[in-house]
């Protein structure tokens, strides 16, 4: 079944996650995406290498349904091949250095002379405006600069998320403008450039945290895995573990105290809302703590899930792959790679749709694995596509 972008082509010139994520959502929708990349394959085609020739588990991930092509563009001959690819495009997605873009041709101005409908969509790390504006950065700067670095682990050691949430946000966020751009273009047949940051996806997503600051100069700082608004909320081991409950609300906060014996605390009157019991958190966590360490994971998880109270066990990554759940789900699909040992769990679309859903239609390329075909579509003869790979124009 074809995807709801069906005939629509992407350029994806991006790096590392935000960029090329919102091109395999975009892929994952059905459009053609196509990826260009260094004679010598991007930096990102290599980052934590899990197969036999050094391809990295990331462009694993955000690899699928796109083709791969090689290409010089700071080269005459690469340049005219950029120049003639885009001419069939419909989006250009392109996260690198405003400066770099430039110099590359990547810029809006030089896009729009070439195709005056063409969707641009950009990310910098810092977004445009300020001093930091010029300034490379990774998902890491921006949780460091929303706040969120500074309350996340052990209070005075600010900790940076492991997972790079901040760049799967922003190409998520960034996919669903594209999307925007595409239907305004449907209804005015204009085309417009589109400028995602890292810093403003993360400053979002720390909102809360940042009105709170700025209305009650509260200056809080992190208490790791133990919510500050709220208790018992927090991580909490087990007789064979560790879980992850969260209370919230004042009936949740009832059937919780029932549960552990303590029906008591309900009228106490430290007690009476989230805010005082986050207040009170340690004395609240530590009943908790208590009740928790001589029973089973899975025990404590029935008696939670019994009462509506929300609670999570804490996986490995090899936990999390063999969890039942996780393999009810289906959603981690077994994808085969021609150097890889065996079949990679690829996450597919992240959301269900019932009459067009996003799907993994192919792997990630190879490197240049497109090259040829795509020259042959643009009209350039074998013997032309021979001479440029001989000059690493492609």
């Amino acid at each position: 079944m074809a995807g709801v972008l069906d005939g629509i082509r992407v350029l994806d010139f991006g790096r590392f996650i935000a960029g090329p994520f919102a091109a395999t959502i975009l892929g994952d929708l059905g459009a053609d995406v196509i990826r260009i990349e260094r004679i010598d394959g991007g930096e990102d085609r290599w980052t934590v290498p899990v197969t036999t020739d050094g391809q990295g588990a990331l462009f694993l991930q955000v690899g699928r349904n796109k083709k791969s092509v090689t290409l010089n563009p700071m080269k005459d001959e690469g340049r005219e091949i950029m120049n003639n690819l885009i001419k069939t495009a419909d989006i250009v997605v392109a996260n690198l250095p405003p400066e770099t873009r430039k110099q590359m041709g990547l810029d809006y101005p030089a896009l729009k002379a070439i195709k005056s409908d063409l969707i641009v969509s950009t990310v910098t790390c810092f977004g445009s405006g300020g001093p930091f504006s010029d300034r490379v950065g990774f998902d890491g700067l921006a949780q460091a600069m929303s706040g969120a670095m500074y309350m996340t682990g052990p209070e005075g050691q600010p900790t940076r998320n492991s997972s790079p949430y901040v760049d799967f946000c922003t190409g998520s966020l960034l996919s669903m403008a594209t999307l925007a751009a595409l239907r305004h273009r449907d209804l005015t047949g204009e085309g417009q450039e589109l400028e995602g940051s890292l810093l403003k996806t993360a400053i979002t997503i720390a909102n809360s945290t940042l009105i709170e600051q700025d209305q009650l100069n509260l200056d809080r700082v992190a208490s790791h895995n133990r919510a500050q608004t709220a208790a018992p909320s927090d991580t909490f081991y087990t007789a064979d573990g560790m879980i992850l409950v969260s209370v919230i609300g004042n009936f949740q906060f009832a059937r919780w105290a029932k549960l552990v014996g303590r029906p008591e605390l309900t009228d106490d009157p430290r007690f009476q809302n989230d805010e005082t019991r986050g207040n009170h958190r340690n004395e609240i966590c530590g009943v908790m703590a208590d009740w928790c360490s001589s029973k089973k994971t899975d025990d404590v998880l029935v008696a939670l899930s019994d009462l509506k109270i929300p609670g999570a066990p804490v996986l490995s990554p090899q936990q999390a792959i063999d969890h039942p759940h996780v393999k009810a789900l289906g959603f981690l699909e077994n994808i085969s790679y021609p150097t890889a040992i065996k079949d990679i769990p690829i996450s597919n679309f992240p959301i269900s749709m019932t009459a067009s859903p996003g799907v993994i239609s192919h792997r990630a390329p190879e490197l240049g694995e497109h090259t040829d075909e795509i020259l042959l579509e643009l009209g350039y003869s074998e013997s032309e596509i021979t001479q440029l790979h001989a000059s690493r124009v492609v």
